[in-house]
């Protein structure tokens, strides 16, 4: 059975993914995942769902539309792509690149720019500005899936060269590293 990708996006107010859910549930639908986030006042969520088979995806669609009309919400909803199978691929390796220093302009451009170039797929983005010229004031945060054909040193060396032509620190850990470092 094919899994779909619902996307909800509005104004964030409590309730959201209560309702989303709510809807979802007495459709018979399964979650498989629930990602949210709030960019300032903006909600962005997405929900992975099974389905019974006699609904379709517009059925489901116009359900949620229906359900959730008072919240002045944009709903899509589309056929999930999967790679074969629901796991991450298990050869891939987790890292985490952190930037810190002062706002500029295509921070996030130049350096996805150079993640991209050796391959390396962004899994999660985080990136704070607060702008003006407080050093630590501005965060990036990039999770990235490097897989064992990648030219990791390569790759290090351009983050960190950017990082240093642009006068921001750089960080690049594991995420094993990362996660065991914070545990304390």
């Amino acid at each position: 059975m094919n899994k779909i990708v619902v996307t909800i996006l509005g104004k964030d107010r409590p309730g959201i993914i209560a309702s989303v859910s709510k809807s979802l549930y007495q459709m018979d639908c399964n979650l498989q995942n629930v990602n949210q986030m709030i960019l300032q006042n903006q909600f962005a969520g997405f929900f992975i769902i099974d389905h019974p088979t006699h609904l379709t995806l517009e059925v489901i669609r116009q359900q949620l539309e229906k359900d959730l009309a008072d919240q002045k919400l944009h709903i899509h909803a589309d056929i999930a792509e999967t790679k074969g199978n629901d796991n991450h691929e298990t050869d891939e390796e987790i890292f985490l690149i952190t930037t810190i220093g002062p706002d500029q302009k295509g921070l996030v451009s130049r350096f996805t720019e150079i993640i991209a170039s050796y391959n390396v797929n962004v899994t999660k983005l985080t990136a704070i500005f607060k702008g003006g010229d407080e050093p630590t004031a501005n965060i990036m945060s990039y999770q990235v899936a490097i897989t064992p054909d990648t030219n990791q040193a390569g790759l290090f060396k351009s983050l960190r060269q950017k990082a240093l032509e642009l006068g921001l620190d750089i960080s690049i850990q594991h995420k094993n590293i990362f996660e065991t470092i914070n545990k304390i």
